[in-house]
């Protein structure tokens, strides 16, 4: 979303981005975002509460928490702060035309209504995944969800467009439950349901990727990305090298200690070099379960490294780099796209399901290995993804990246999409009081 606000920027219109507390602490701890953002003057954060302690991990495992958090506190001090904000203006805030909301944030729907702001939802998640999420209603009809029995490679057919495809162990890992009263689901049906009272839906796509899912939603659709390639101006070669070819690997999830030994015994036997990133906090065990075994400590010394943190998108367009192993969340999957990287999927959490779903049988951009761990898999996909089948994946990345690339230069779709949502926040501004 930030990328978005300097987009917004660059076309001279002023932003205020409200972040909650922690990942705003973690922006300024680990990233430049004060100084990039220091040149645009119509630009400024405003931080709010998320009503969880800064010692809170806030990962997929606390979801639930963190709904707690937003629904008791940062609603209604977001609505203090928005019928303040609208009463009261300066030099430095001038009013206010629309209110721009991530999706997971739907209470700022009826904040909006309350104050009488249009409200621009934005989409983190792909438009493909957008869709199996508002169609949990029919799955639900349909007796798909829940889902009954031990058959996770069922189709569903209950989502229209994914017929064919689409199985049950593909759905959001919201809909693998036993009970439709998970709060879960029904939160974020809610959220979905949202959706359709906004002004305008932003998501982070490009026609030739998901145009035919985008353009299903009875509501106005804006694309003003990919996002990743619009801002990006950086020249990653002229400070990161990596022996080529390389295959970088993301461990952002919670990881039991086994599944880690089994990633790195098939790294390490693919015979691939590789970047590993492994979040320090990331690895779940004992401490006489998280000791590496020798061989794979020495198979590592020389072909791979392994670190709690990089630079992903520099990572990922450095010309050494020949693939990405990744959880598949929609940031990364867009990234790789960009950077014309097959991938091998190991999805974990929310849209990860249908977005890994997508790469290997929709776009044949790599391969999906969700619901599996064991160091033959990985071995194999590796050494598919770098040698066997590395001539076909190659072709296919080529060309969805070069469609990603025309949809954001001048006459593409996603070029004259962001011209119209800047546009539309024009008209509202002359329009508002």
């Amino acid at each position: 979303m930030l990328k978005l606000a300097e987009l917004l920027c660059l076309a001279g219109i002023q932003v205020t981005f409200l972040n909650c507390h922690y990942p705003h602490h973690c922006l300024l701890s680990y990233s430049n975002v004060q100084a990039r953002f220091s040149r645009y003057p119509g630009f400024r954060f405003e931080t709010i509460s998320d009503g969880l302690p800064m010692e809170h991990p806030r990962t997929a495992e606390q979801f639930l928490d963190i709904v707690d958090g937003v629904k008791t506190t940062t609603a209604p001090l977001f609505m203090e702060m928005m019928i303040s904000w609208c009463r009261s203006t300066s030099d430095t805030r001038p009013p206010l035309t629309c209110i721009m909301a991530d999706q997971l944030m739907s209470f700022a729907t009826d904040v909006a209504n309350e104050v009488g702001l249009p409200i621009v939802i934005f989409c983190a998640i792909s438009a493909c995944s957008f869709w199996a999420y508002f169609s949990f209603p029919q799955l639900i009809e349909a007796g798909e969800v829940p889902i009954t029995g031990d058959d996770m490679d069922r189709l569903v057919v209950s989502v229209p467009g994914m017929e064919g495809f689409l199985r049950r162990r593909d759905l959001p890992s919201s809909g693998r439950v036993n009970d439709v009263a998970y709060p879960g689901l029904q939160h974020l049906m809610k959220i979905f349901r949202q959706a359709q009272r906004a002004h305008a839906l932003v998501i982070n796509t490009f026609d030739d990727l998901e145009g035919r899912f985008s353009l299903k939603y009875a509501i106005t659709i804006r694309e003003p990305t990919p996002l990743d390639l619009s801002t990006h101006t950086s020249n990653p070669s002229s400070h990161l090298k990596l022996p080529r070819p390389s295959l970088p690997t993301v461990s952002g999830k919670k990881t039991k200690a086994d599944e880690l030994r089994e990633f790195w015994h098939g790294l390490v036997n693919s015979g691939s070099r590789f970047l590993w990133v492994i979040r320090p906090d990331a690895v779940v065990g004992k401490d006489e379960e998280r000791q590496t075994p020798a061989e794979l400590l020495e198979g590592t010394k020389d072909r791979g490294y392994v670190v709690g943190w990089a630079p992903q998108e520099e990572v990922l367009q450095h010309p050494a780099v020949g693939g990405f192993l990744t959880h598949s969340g929609w940031n990364s999957t867009l990234e790789s796209i960009i950077a014309g990287l097959p991938m091998i999927c190991w999805p974990y959490f929310a849209d990860q399901q249908i977005n890994s779903r997508f790469v290997s049988h929709v776009w044949k951009l790599g391969m999906d290995m969700k619901d599996t761990c064991d160091r033959v898999t990985v071995e194999k996909m590796v050494r598919d993804l770098m040698e066997e089948k590395r001539a076909e994946f190659m072709k296919a990345a080529d060309t969805m990246a070069t469609s990603a690339k025309k949809s954001v230069s001048e006459g593409g779709s996603s070029y004259c999409n962001l011209g119209s949502l800047i546009e539309e926040i024009r008209l509202l501004s002359a329009r508002s009081p």
